[in-house]
Order: structure tokens, then C-alpha cells, then sequence
């Protein structure tokens, strides 16, 4: 069997961000953490201002910036530094992409299911609901083996 270069990449990704969903990260302060940090360290929003060639007003700004989320990451970056520190940034899925993948084709399938149950049962074809979970269940893993951007064309 031909390996799937982007299953493997999914693979990959899920491990790496698996990681971050463990790390049990504590939340940014109400105040951001540029303010956080600096006020941490003792230094005055002055230093901080003189570090990053801006005014004093500026960093006022820009801690405010950040703890109501205006902040763009460049400038978080920079002033990340100025104060010593490093920015990571990640994107942290709720649960695994496999799991997400396999939630939307399962949606997916439940709703294709449902318009054609619905059009039995008119028709006074129902079936019982195990064959339905059956189907449902068959249709989601055909859905998995085609194409992701075929998850996402149709439905919410």
C-alpha cells in the first residue's frame, strides 16, 4: 500500500500539537503578559519604551493592545524580545485532527442519512435504526477515505 503523504503530515502535526494540548498551559493575565512580565522584572514602562525605540504612551498602548487582543503578532514579537522573552504561537485544536476529521464526516453522514431515512419513510420504506447506524457508520469512513476538502463543501 502506497503511504499518504498527507495522512502522514496529519500524523505528524496531531503528535506535535498533542503536545501543546498537554503542556497544561496557565492562561494569559488579565493584563497581558507583556505587562505581567515587565511588571515582574521591575522595569519601568520607560526602559521598556527606550528598548524598543518608541515612547513611553506607546507601551501603554501596546500592553493594552495585547490584553484586549488588538495586538498583531509582529509587535508582540518585538516586544517579546525587547523584554528577553520568546513569543510561541500555536493554534491548539479542542481535539486530535484525525478526531476532527472524523466528527465532520460523521455530521456529514448523519445528515446525508437523515434527507434519504426522511424520503423512506415517506415513501413508507423505513428501516430499522441499527441498518441506519450501520450506513451512517459506512458512509463516514467512505467519506474519510476520499478527499478532506470534500468534509467541508457541504453543510456548517
Amino acid at each position: 500500500m502506497k503511504p499518504n503523504f498527507s495522512d502522514l503530515k496529519l500524523q505528524q502535526l496531531d503528535a506535535t500539537l498533542a503536545r501543546w494540548r498537554s503542556a497544561d498551559l496557565p492562561s494569559r493575565p488579565p493584563s497581558g503578559w507583556l505587562k505581567a512580565i515587565r511588571e515582574a522584572l521591575g522595569m519601568p514602562a520607560t526602559q521598556l519604551a527606550k528598548r524598543l525605540g518608541v515612547v513611553t504612551s506607546t507601551v501603554t498602548r501596546l500592553e493594552a493592545s495585547e490584553a484586549d487582543d488588538t495586538i498583531s503578532l509582529a509587535t508582540l514579537r518585538r516586544a517579546s524580545e525587547a523584554l528577553g522573552c520568546e513569543l510561541h504561537y500555536a493554534l491548539v485544536p479542542k481535539q486530535s485532527l484525525a478526531g476532527t476529521l472524523e466528527s465532520r464526516a460523521t455530521a456529514l453522514a448523519r445528515q446525508r442519512m437523515a434527507a434519504v431515512s426522511h424520503t423512506m419513510a415517506l415513501e413508507a420504506q423505513a428501516t430499522s435504526k441499527n441498518i441506519v447506524a450501520n450506513q451512517t457508520r459506512s458512509l463516514a469512513e467512505s467519506l474519510l477515505k476520499g478527499s478532506r476538502r470534500e468534509l467541508w463543501r457541504e453543510g456548517k
